[in-house]
């Protein structure tokens, strides 16, 4: 069985939304499809056919990677917040000790990630580097472009 994975209230919601939508509308969209493709006549040579077919062997692996994800997500408690040190679901305000900019981000699963929203996957990079630390501490983070070094302003 796979290792668990964390999500938040709202990114188990989303991708019940999704499962939801695969296996019904779009489910009914491929049959659709299949049914028209069918009545072309010769499916050996039925480009039409063999598309639908692909989109639909393409929405049966995401569903059984949705139905696995859920069943093995541990929801996240928004409730308990730790400010004491950065754990997933942590809120951190950062000074870049380059630039002096000051940047926010809130770490998140892997799947609910959107860097525009200032949300970073606590397994990508700069996430691993900013879990466990403290108010004060400051992280060097190597990344394909070079180091960031950012000092931890607080923690929510």
């Amino acid at each position: 069985m796979p290792d668990e994975i964390y999500l938040t209230k709202e990114g188990f919601e989303k991708l019940k939304k999704e499962l939801e939508f695969l296996k019904g509308q779009k489910r009914k969209e491929i049959a659709e499809a299949l049914q028209k493709a069918r009545a072309l006549g010769d499916l050996s040579e039925n480009a039409e056919y063999d598309s639908a077919k692909q989109a639909q062997a393409i929405n049966e692996k995401r569903i059984m990677e949705l139905e696995l994800k859920l069943a093995t997500a541990k929801i996240l408690d928004d409730t308990i917040s730790s400010t004491d040190k950065i754990y997933i679901g942590s809120s951190v305000k950062l000074l870049d000790i380059t630039s002096k900019e000051e940047l926010v981000y809130k770490l998140v699963p892997e799947d609910e990630a959107d860097f525009s929203a200032g949300k970073i996957s606590v397994s990508s990079p700069v996430g691993k580097a900013l879990l466990g630390l403290k108010k004060g501490d400051i992280a060097s983070i190597k990344v394909p472009v070079g180091v960031l070094r950012y000092k931890v302003i607080d923690i929510s």
